[in-house]
This record gives structure tokens, sequence and C-alpha cells, in this order.
């Protein structure tokens, strides 16, 4: 059953813990929806794969969408506004000129409501009003974890009384030796593009091909330059087209071969960021730090800006067509 670990602006915070008959456990906070802790077995020991706090009271202050549910819209939204059916929104912004994953006040700042919850499945609601951070349209959102051996399926649905941009994403940062840095964990990713950026991270419109470039994953690799340096990768991969979704789009091997990570998704896009901007002052999970390149993050989602780029993915939802996202963790 869940149990209280904290609160936040007078709202009790409550943790539920995922098991699996394989020994894998996942602590998840309602604050935000997030993954606090996910534990894989490894020998006689249950390793850390995630960043994350023992402490609840450190997540407000200190962590940079460790684990977390991001959005309404996630990633980043140039000059925080967009144009939609004739009429212009302006949204508030938190990185620069730039809105990022759904603002000051989105959802991954919000507590969420536990609907469900079983020792294997845990499923958690959200009502974002009209107005709500900018956005037009209440959204009634929900998020559904399930756990089955080493394999985590979520499920994320959003509908809307009106046309809105949706973009909800996982926010977890991986690091499968459970310490140190990432750099000599070897990456693939199935990805023969990229979406170009221009200043403030936002991405220009151009879709361009990563052959012959840092961001050639589609054979795996670590994450380091020819020179040995660590790369700073904070991009949207294009994932190809067509398809099968029983097919993992990244895989993710532990520098010692100990651990396999691999991810399943239907959505278009994959953002990966390796964590070169962290810079974690207080301890995070079993007392560890987390200094650049900590931890992995493979958010599958919609392009970013993509309601400014026509050319993009739609990311608008409907009442007709609501908001549907799935994907599936493995890693043993």
């Amino acid at each position: 059953m869940a149990r209280i670990v904290g609160s936040i602006a007078g709202e009790d915070v409550h943790e539920v813990v995922l098991t699996s008959a394989s020994g894998v456990s996942i602590a998840i906070l309602t604050y935000g929806a997030l993954i606090r802790d996910w534990r894989v077995p490894v020998g006689e020991t249950l390793r850390p794969v995630v960043l994350g706090f023992d402490d609840f009271s450190l997540y407000p202050d200190h962590s940079p969408y460790f684990g977390a549910i991001a959005g309404r819209v996630a990633n980043r939204i140039g000059g925080a506004k967009f144009n939609l059916d004739g009429k212009t929104y302006t949204l508030p912004a938190n990185e620069g000129g730039n809105h990022l994953h759904g603002g000051p006040g989105g959802i991954a700042k919000k507590v969420w409501r536990i609907a469900e919850e079983t020792g294997d499945r845990a499923k958690l609601t959200l009502t974002s009003p009209d107005g709500d951070m900018g956005y037009p349209g209440t959204l009634e959102m929900s998020v559904t974890y399930r756990l089955s051996g080493n394999r985590l399926e979520i499920d994320f649905a959003a509908d809307t009384d009106k046309p809105t941009p949706v973009n909800i994403v996982q926010h977890n940062y991986f690091n499968l030796l459970g310490k140190g840095d990432v750099l000599d964990h070897r990456l693939a990713v199935s990805a023969g593009a990229y979406t170009q950026l221009g200043d403030g991270q936002i991405p220009t419109g151009a879709i361009l091909p990563v052959h012959d470039t840092a961001l050639n994953f589609r054979v795996p690799r670590t994450l380091r330059s020819a020179e040995g340096e660590g790369l700073k990768i904070d991009f949207n991969f294009v994932l190809d087209t067509r398809r099968v979704l029983d097919k993992p789009v990244a895989t993710v091997e532990a520098p010692d071969g100990s651990l396999t990570l691999k991810l399943f998704t239907d959505q278009p896009g994959l953002q990966i960021y390796n964590g070169w901007k962290l810079d974690v002052t207080v301890p995070g999970l079993d007392g560890a730090s987390y200094p650049p390149f900590a931890g992995l993050c493979l958010e599958d989602q919609n392009f970013p800006d993509a309601i400014n780029h026509p050319h993009f993915p739609s990311p608008v939802a409907t009442p007709e067509k609501p908001y549907r996202h799935w994907c599936a963790i493995e890693i043993g």
C-alpha cells in the first residue's frame, strides 16, 4: 500500500512500490508521477539504475526532472508561444525566453492522485484546468505503470475538451552501473536523422542525417568523442518510420556487460541527453553524487517545438483525437 513520504503546498506525497517475481523494485511518487528509485538484481545485490533522492524534500529544489512525467508539453516551445486555430497562446518562459517541460508549474511539479494500485501496477491521474500554464483546454491525464519481470510498460493518456498541444514524456536518468558516469555505456539508436537546433536549443525546422556526425548511433558505441572526451548530447533523434513496435528503438549496455536496457515506443522522436549539464549539490540515492554525465535520459516523445513547425508530427490533441502514448523499458 502507498505510504506518505512528505508533503508540498499542503498536499501529502505518497509512494507506491511495484515489485516483480524477478526481483525488480520500482518506487513511484505521486509528486510528478515520478520514478524515485528503480532496483534490478545483479548477482546478490539490488542495483539502482536511475538517479533520484532518498529524501522527497530534496525534489522540489534540487531535481532536474529526475524520473518525472513532464508536460503538458515536454521539451521546448520556442519563444514560449504558439498559434492554434487562429489564436496566439503565450506561455511562461522558464528557460531563457523559451518554455521548457510545461513551464514552472508543469505536470512534473504537481501532486497526482493514485487511481489504482496493485503489487505490480499503479495508475496515477491528474486534471490540468483550462488555461493552466497558458494552455487551452481542460486536460484529464493518466499514467499507468505495469511491471512484469524486468520490463516496465508505461501508458500515457490525455483527454481534452478543446484542441491543445500535448507531449507527455518520461524523464528518467539511467545509469546501469549505479554509480560514476555513463560515458562508457554503449548506445545504439534506430534513427537515421535528427532535428537541427538553433539558439536556445530550439529546432530550426531542418531534419538532418546523422551520417558522418557525432550523433550516429546506428552501430553501438560509447558516448565519447573520437578523442575520448565526453560528448555533450541533448538532441531529438528522428526514429525510423514503419518500424515494428516489438523491436527496441534504443539499446544501452553497461560497460561491464552486467546490464542491458532496451526501450520500446510508439513515438516518432527520442530526446537523448547524457546529463552533461548535471551539477547536483545534494546526496542522491544511497548517498551517491551526481556530477556531469552521471545519467542518460532516453525521452521518447514528439519532436520539440512541433506546435511551431507544421511539417513536424502534429502534437495537437482534440476531443475526437485524444493523446495516447506507450513505451516499455526492459533492464536486465
